[in-house]
């Protein structure tokens, strides 16, 4: 086994530290199966739009989701290859 001495794991670590709620694991599983607005994934999760609003501006702000605007809707979806992974390693 080696060490990577230089390598920092500053950016993985990020990723798996926002993904480490359990709420929003599950909103970039649910993501990485197909783009949803913020509706949707609030009645699918059954929580309240201004919890799920406030998980998805952490992730955004991470850069682990984009927002597309279609109108007055946004949809969500994982851009993130690392999040990507981790969701497909979990199975």
């Amino acid at each position: 086994m080696e060490f990577h001495l230089t390598r920092q794991f500053s950016t993985e670590a990020e990723i798996l530290k926002v993904l480490g709620h359990p709420i929003r694991l599950k909103i970039v599983a649910g993501l990485c199966t197909r783009e949803c607005n913020v509706k949707h994934i609030w009645e699918c999760l059954g929580l309240p739009q201004a919890t799920v609003s406030q998980h998805l501006a952490l992730l955004k702000n991470k850069g682990i989701i984009e927002g597309t605007r279609d109108g007055v809707e946004v949809h969500y979806s994982v851009i993130h290859p690392l999040a990507k992974k981790v969701i497909a390693a979990l199975g």
